[in-house]
């Protein structure tokens, strides 16, 4: 994988733009000033940045360091800290009960990894914490506006909500949401999308 995005990543165009996501922006007052922000798989580094912009301590983490050191060169540009970690979410866990919020913007997994990874992002957030997740939904195959094509890679309401219940961690949800936008989010995000969108809380 992380040659894949090193490839994805290896020109100087922002592929999926330098602007945050859209619902990210529209939910991002569930999280307090000056909270410690997890973005596993922000790739380039926009909405990492984004958030670090908003006043918050911003981890981004993601396999690829091309894509990395794009998001720290974001952050320089933006006059703003972000700590980039190079890391495969395969085999890495962050710190239990360690962050206020996660943010997961189409970061994609195959269901044999879904599980176990979105626990463990649930896992570390703290008493009251928010998950923000966008991803495309199983009915955007045969669209052209970005995603995988592997069915088992797209995600639903309802598939999450059984990844939070496999976690074990207790919460609810505050949004969960299946249907059409209209992206527009650099050269790799363009036009009509099937997307899912959740946001969970973990109980205080």
């Amino acid at each position: 994988m992380r040659e894949f995005w090193n490839q994805k990543f290896g020109d100087t165009t922002y592929k999926y733009g330098v602007q945050p996501n859209v619902f990210l922006r529209e939910q991002a007052g569930l999280i307090p000033k000056g909270s410690r922000v997890l973005v596993p798989g922000d790739g380039e580094g926009r909405n990492g940045v984004w958030l670090a912009e908003q006043g918050h301590m911003v981890t981004s983490v993601d396999c690829s360091d091309v894509g990395l050191a794009k998001a720290r060169k974001l952050a320089a540009q933006r006059s703003v800290r972000l700590e980039a970690l190079e890391k495969d979410l395969s085999d890495w866990v962050p710190a239990a009960a360690s962050v206020d919020a996660v943010v997961l913007i189409y970061v994609h997994l195959p269901s044999s990894q879904r599980t176990a990874i979105h626990a463990a992002m649930l896992q570390a957030l703290k008493p009251g914490g928010h998950l923000i997740l966008e991803a495309f939904h199983p009915t955007q195959v045969g669209l052209s506006s970005g995603g995988p094509k592997d069915v088992d890679m797209l995600y639903t309401v309802a598939a999450l909500r059984e990844d939070a219940l496999a976690s074990g961690v207790a919460g609810v949800e505050l949004t969960g949401l299946e249907g059409r936008v209209t992206l527009d989010e650099g050269p790799f995000h363009q036009g009509p999308a099937q997307v899912t969108r959740w946001v969970w809380r973990r109980a205080a």
